[in-house]
């Protein structure tokens, strides 16, 4: 009879006593100590049995979810070639994010990051009519990137294993409730992983679409910021919206006027000069946040209508002076080009924007009534408010407009999040100032709508026989970054601590002492176990202290321990105790399967 109990005497295992050199954060330590997985190269990681056991069952919960929701598994070869990703663009917006390769013909191919036009074309190979739809499709693959410097174990890897689901639907509504559909069951997933995890809305990015909500799992070690409100609502900052805050009445401001401000190009240099020069007459000093700064950006476009090529467009964008731009905010209204701070290159066409001393005078509306050929166009942040009075630049070396308001001195082509959030500012919802936390995302939802329909012609025919577009929705886990992050949160100074649902066996049996008594118990022990259904790890090694014993135990962390030794030798006991060392007691024998049965 075949058995599923893993025997420590035979097991594929070495545990480590030291933490690896190179290991940064409490999952790659344990992970790699416990024998969960070993280091091929950087960002690379090998999957030892204990570990597979583990990821195993975390893919099992992630199928019966999607499975329950009527999505259907599939799986694509991780090598593509570059055709489909050229046709969305996707080969040159990766940029040095993937890995790329050429075949003995010279053709190339890719190593995937993702599948969206696969799936897609997968979907116009076999389906012609809405009467196919809708269908959700997806599938637990290997994916790869790569990273400029992997880090944290599992959590950013060059490759790692990742759900990827993907939905078709005839219309708009049916793609919000396939999303739906999907955020639900990787709320019921998390929660039966044990795993804590905030829904945070998000920027669709690269990825396109409308609607994005992330999943991040709160810890220190994150990577991605996010902002919570009172209500409990949080925000990725990239998708942080400010409110819209109340226009001021600037009936008593004084007109406008320029002023001398030599050796004033920083906000610190201005403030200093209008607090020497032009001292205000209440008293209180000028501070930064008087001041509106002006900044150069480019957006690089993609080829469109007009441009039979890639262009490169400057814009200027002003912000409150005590406050700093955020580029990956400012991008995010500008998606899916790019953005960066204007080069000399770029500023060459533009002399009236002057280094230091920019103003919202020469851009825009502003711009065309002085006189300006083509002046660029002008945003100002979302905390420059109608009526609020500033100090701006003066559009030429040494000089500054005073007392300049917006909505009476100067207008904006459009208002735009360009700034960095700070504790305090006030959550989207009103419901109270934001707080920061930080997190690894573990899971991300996006309605993509029509973008790689479009890109790729997946079409079908409606009721009317007429062809439309197909609408999308995206839906990935990082499952290795998940188990990652379960071991990150789940462990203690002397090991792993995973969850019954997903532990490498439900209980670890340890037999102890060189009295062949012990081991007879421990055996009968783990047979009566096996009996029950109940997945096993049994240290059985002759020659291994019980201290050694104990130690790999508690490293390996399997939930409930059970120890057949001294004990049962003695008077026909054994002593179960949870991975903590808490609840420990010691029954008779022929109790021990029923006590364990209560823990599992």
């Amino acid at each position: 009879m075949t058995s599923n109990t893993l025997r420590m005497s035979t097991l594929f295992l070495r545990t480590l006593r030291e933490d690896p050199a190179d290991a940064d954060v409490d999952s790659a330590k344990l992970l790699q100590r416990a024998g969960y997985i070993r280091k091929a190269a950087p960002g690379i990681w090998t999957w030892l049995p204990l570990g597979l056991r583990v990821l195993n069952k975390i893919e099992d919960i992630i199928r019966e979810e999607i499975n329950g929701i009527g999505a259907q598994e599939v799986h694509f070869p991780a090598l593509l070639p570059r055709e489909p990703y050229e046709a969305t663009h996707r080969w040159e917006e990766y940029g040095d994010n993937i890995f790329r390769l050429k075949d003995r013909h010279q053709a190339d191919y890719l190593l995937a990051p993702t599948h969206e036009e696969m799936f897609t074309l997968l979907v116009k190979d076999m389906y012609s009519s809405y009467k196919d739809l809708p269908v959700t499709l997806y599938q637990i693959q290997t994916k790869y990137r790569d990273e400029f410097r992997p880090r944290a174990g599992l959590i950013r890897g060059r490759e790692f294993i990742m759900k990827d689901a993907y939905s078709f639907t005839i219309d708009e509504e049916g793609m919000r409730k396939a999303y739906y559909d999907e955020r639900g069951a990787y709320e019921r997933i998390f929660q039966r992983l044990d795993l804590k995890y905030v829904p945070v809305f998000a920027m669709s990015g690269p990825m396109g679409g409308s609607a994005s909500e992330e999943f991040l799992a709160p810890m220190a070690i994150g990577e991605d910021t996010f902002a919570l409100a009172p209500s409990g609502k949080a925000w990725n900052v990239e998708a942080l919206h400010t409110p819209e805050l109340p226009e001021i009445d600037a009936s008593n401001t004084p007109a406008m006027d320029i002023r001398e401000t030599p050796d004033s190009k920083t906000i610190e240099a201005l403030v200093d000069t209008a607090n020497r020069l032009y001292p205000r007459e209440d008293g209180r000093e000028w501070t930064a946040a008087d001041t509106l700064k002006t900044v150069a950006i480019t957006v690089m476009h993609a080829e469109d209508e007009d441009h039979d090529k890639p262009w490169r467009e400057v814009i200027a964008v002003a912000v409150p002076g005590d406050r700093q731009v955020d580029m990956k905010r400012l991008e995010a209204q500008f998606a899916p080009s790019e953005i960066e701070e204007s080069t000399e290159e770029d500023l060459k066409a533009h002399p009236e924007m002057v280094a230091g001393y920019m103003g919202p005078m020469a851009f825009g509306k502003q711009g065309e009534a002085a006189g300006v050929a083509e002046p660029v166009r002008f945003f100002v942040d979302a905390h420059v408010v109608k009526g609020s009075e500033w100090i701006i630049g003066g559009d030429e070396a040494g000089k500054h407009r005073f007392h300049a308001v917006y909505g009476r001195d100067f207008e904006a082509d459009g208002t735009v999040e360009a700034v960095e959030v700070r504790h305090g500012d006030m959550s989207p919802d009103g419901s109270g100032p934001l707080s920061f936390e930080r997190g690894v995302e573990i899971g991300q939802v996006f309605q993509l709508g029509l973008k790689y329909s479009k890109a790729l012609d997946l079409k079908v025919l409606d009721q009317n026989g007429k062809a439309v577009p197909v609408w999308m929705g995206c839906y990935g886990i990082g499952v290795s970054r998940v188990l990652a992050c379960i071991a990150e949160t789940h462990h203690d100074d002397r090991g792993l601590a995973w969850p019954t649902v997903i532990a490498p066996a439900q209980v670890h049996v340890v037999a102890t002492g060189k009295d062949e008594k012990a081991f007879e118990g421990a055996e009968k022990l783990v047979a009566d176990l096996e009996a029950k259904g109940v997945e096993v790890i049994y240290d059985d090694r002759r020659k291994v202290s019980p201290g050694v014993k104990f130690k790999d135990a508690e490293l390996i962390g399997v939930p409930v321990i059970a120890v057949v030794g001294r004990d049962y030798v003695n008077d026909g006991t054994i002593e179960i105790r949870d991975r903590d060392g808490e609840n420990k007691v010691a029954v008779p024998a022929d109790q021990a399967v029923d006590e364990l049965a209560k823990r599992i």
